[in-house]
């Protein structure tokens, strides 16, 4: 069901998602956004730049993340603008046995409520929080002031 403008309350949670990660998925993302950046395949050469090993795609990170906001809205058009800050990189390690690459290796977790709600401009500004696991497995916040501006 639609949201309703009259209806919302800043602090109102929109929803959670988690949304798992593996080597594939970054294989396949690569392939439709045009990046082929050995960071998000190869693992000797994002360890040679100093990462923690292959890494997601930073778009790949914020689309996900925003799509919660779109399915809770119930239209993509509403969406008037989406802000972001990148904090730390999301590790996709190899599949344990190193022979199924479509196993999740990480798992984006995000959650959204509403921060603010313009009454004239009928405007709800969504905040994001989105986390995953760093190489050690500890959660840390990967995107920081992620925001999406709803039109209703």
């Amino acid at each position: 069901m639609k949201p309703v403008f009259e209806n919302l309350t800043k602090g109102d949670t929109i929803g959670e998602r988690r949304i798992e990660l593996s080597r594939a998925d970054l294989v396949r993302y690569a392939g439709a956004s045009g990046d082929f950046n050995p960071i998000h395949w190869n693992e000797r050469f994002a360890r040679s730049v100093e990462l923690p090993g292959v890494i997601a795609h930073g778009m790949l990170t914020m689309g996900a993340a925003v799509q919660l906001a779109t399915d809770w809205v119930g239209d993509a058009g509403a969406i008037i603008d989406y802000q972001t800050r990148f904090t730390k990189p999301v590790p996709v390690a190899d599949a344990p046995d190193g022979n199924n690459p479509n196993e999740s290796t990480n798992a984006l977790n995000i959650s959204g409520k509403i921060g603010a709600l313009d009454e004239e401009a009928r405007t709800a500004r969504v905040d994001l929080t989105v986390s995953a696991a760093d190489e050690n497995g500890a959660e840390q916040k990967v995107l920081l002031k992620t925001q999406v501006l709803v039109q209703f």
